[in-house]
């Protein structure tokens, strides 16, 4: 195998959302405009060769994309085809690969045997957020505030679809809190395993939440943390979300331009966190910090508890 090299960038697209592909060294003949079709081939053939040698028998597979992380450069049979520049194509590129995925789960004969998770990591990237907004009135985190390293809710919430056909009924919506921590312990429910007790001990089996959109929420609660490390942390309870810090606790919109138009004035800007009933503010406007100070004591004394114990699931509540 010949040796890795410098990336060569002066052969890739110049555009807004290219600007995140660094420097440094990179494996001989990986395309970068073509790698998640080269994914996608690797995956469908891994589910092909293994319903042929092992028919009936279980699998695992986790597919994860370039699409949509930065850079966005889509394969080129999807450049131009979206009408929404190289990230609405890089969009439209991961919305065929889940689509090729699905299908091939039919083609085999699987799918009504397999659970299907769609999910992400974060939320939108400020690159993505500002040119999408700024260029084609696309806002990947609407209805949310903030976006990718911010404490507010569009740094955080993700979509998260699943498929389980007669297991997980189609159509549904669930308000349950849940976090991909919970991944782990509810595919251990889903299996029957009983994970140890220092295994997980952020994870809650959310399979009852699954089968059942109007379950008594399992997750007692959930920290979330921002970009500026451990001290920017925050807590969802119910309807309540409590920040132990001003400000996002990520993105400076105060000194950066392209995020200067986005910033809104926080409406007790002497208060040192900040506390908002999600069920009324979706957008987190109303910091009610000094107005609900009961409620905030309460969050911080969670928060600092889970902090001391080093985990938010008890040891009674272990999977299944």
């Amino acid at each position: 195998m010949p040796p890795s090299a410098l990336i060569n960038k002066t052969t890739l697209p110049k555009h807004p959302y290219a600007n995140d592909c660094r420097p440094g060294l990179i494996a001989p003949n990986f395309p970068m405009e073509e790698v998640d079709m080269v994914f996608l081939d690797h995956s469908r053939k891994f589910l092909e060769q293994h319903v042929q040698k092992s028919p009936g028998q279980p699998f695992f597979l986790f597919h994860s994309t370039q699409a949509v992380h930065l850079p966005s450069f889509a394969a080129p049979r999807f450049q131009g085809k979206s009408s929404a520049g190289p990230h609405g194509d890089f969009l439209l590129e991961l919305d065929y690969i889940v689509g090729q995925l699905m299908d091939t789960l039919e083609q085999l004969k699987v799918a009504d045997n397999t659970i299907v998770l769609f999910t992400s990591d974060n939320g939108p990237e400020v690159t993505s957020v500002v040119h999408m907004r700024q260029d084609h009135q696309h806002d990947a985190a609407r209805p949310w505030r903030g976006m990718k390293r911010d404490q507010w809710e569009g740094g955080h919430r993700v979509p998260l679809i699943v498929r389980w056909p007669g297991q997980v009924p189609p159509d549904r919506r669930s308000a349950q809190l849940t976090s991909l921590t919970d991944i782990m312990a509810t595919l251990a429910g889903v299996v029957e395993y009983k994970l140890p007790e220092n295994a997980a001990e952020d994870s809650f089996n959310m399979l009852p939440a699954w089968r059942d959109e109007n379950h008594a929420q399992i997750r007692p609660y959930l920290l979330t943390q921002a970009f500026a490390g451990a001290r920017t942390l925050a807590i969802r309870q119910g309807v309540w979300k409590y920040i132990d810090h001003p400000g996002s606790g990520g993105n400076r919109y105060d000194t950066s331009p392209e995020l200067k138009r986005f910033d809104q004035s926080d409406s007790a800007p002497t208060a040192p966190g900040q506390l908002y009933n999600l069920s009324v503010d979706p957008g987190e406007k109303d910091n009610l910090y000094f107005e609900k100070s009961e409620v905030v004591q309460e969050l911080r004394a969670t928060l600092e508890q889970s902090k001391s114990v080093s985990r938010s699931r008890s040891r009674q509540q272990l999977s299944p």
